[in-house]
């Protein structure tokens, strides 16, 4: 792969070296684990051992913004929790060496699933991770046993806040979000309600330190399936049209209500799919649930596992 390989090699180890110091050390204590995806480096935590609990990532987050669970049920539970490509601590590569599309994301988790003999899943999914996860429940649905969904999509949904269709515009999206990084800074401020304490907040932003590091970013709000014209559109449907086949399945709905994304719309779509699905409203959190209400959250899963 040449010297795009290279480089991303170089800013994994440096990523890595960083994570391994206090006090980000402290806060992100797990082994890194590797698969190779098609010829890609897929990071992912995989902690404890007993029932599988599966934690998918959004945009523009990564394994890192799963770590309070992670370190609240690994001693009941095996927490498989992968960054997806171009993401956290998995490879970064270029436009010509990885699609960026919805339709990959559910393969290479797939993969993972496969590789690790994954069986009677609990999926945990926030922001992408929603449709990126049920597009892996409707592939191999035999090996899913139930869902847990936070402020998240899997559906046809065509508001969009503007902040986010700003970054969608050709050139001044490059500009803002791989430039600036405008998409992950401005989420460390505007997508919780707890104000983040500078080591967490260093943590989200760590793998996201250059143009080239920022790519995936900019590639998922790209990849935001809003109509037919949209490159992953045609499989957002598919996800959207499978989600029936999991109504008796037991769906838990975790929801921070002041999310101005992934609004309460989403959860009564979400609750018209799954009409007994248990649902747990935050009425003072935003879109990264799990930063603002982690110690409320442990609790519920636990309950859901038994």
């Amino acid at each position: 792969m040449g010297k795009v390989a290279g480089s991303t090699t170089d800013s994994i180890e440096r990523l890595r070296k960083r994570m391994a110091e206090p006090p980000l050390s402290e806060e992100y204590p797990f082994a890194w684990h590797e698969l190779s995806v098609q010829g890609l480096r897929y990071h992912y935590l995989d902690e404890g051992e007993g029932p599988v609990l599966l934690m998918l990532h959004g945009n523009p987050t990564w394994s890192f913004y799963w770590r309070n669970l992670v370190k609240g049920l690994r001693d009941r539970f095996r927490v498989i929790v992968p960054d997806h490509i171009g993401c956290g601590l998995s490879e970064k590569p270029g436009l010509g060496e990885y699609p960026f599309t919805l339709e990959r994301r559910i393969e290479d988790v797939l993969a993972l699933v496969e590789s690790l003999q994954l069986r009677e899943i609990t999926l945990v999914a926030h922001d992408w991770g929603g449709a990126i996860g049920m597009g892996a429940a409707v592939a191999a649905p035999e090996r899913f046993r139930q869902f847990l969904l936070c402020n998240t999509g899997a559906f046809r949904f065509a508001s969009c806040p503007w902040r986010i269709r700003v970054c969608r515009v050709p050139w001044l999206g490059d500009w803002a979000v791989k430039g600036g990084n405008v998409f992950a800074r401005a989420a460390i401020r505007m997508a919780v309600e707890k104000r983040l304490s500078p080591t967490v907040r260093a943590g989200l932003l760590a793998p996201y330190d250059n143009w080239h590091n920022r790519l995936a970013t900019h590639e998922f709000v790209r990849d935001i399936p809003l109509s037919p014209r949209d490159r992953s559109y045609e499989t957002l449907v598919r996800v959207e049209e499978g989600l029936s086949q999991f109504r008796n399945h037991p769906v838990t709905l975790l929801w921070g209500m002041r999310d101005w994304c992934f609004t309460p719309a989403f959860l009564k779509r979400f609750q018209e799919i799954f009409p007994q699905a248990q649902t747990y409203p935050f009425p003072d959190a935003g879109h990264y649930l799990v930063e603002d209400a982690w110690e409320e959250i442990l609790p519920v899963i636990r309950r859901r596992m038994e």
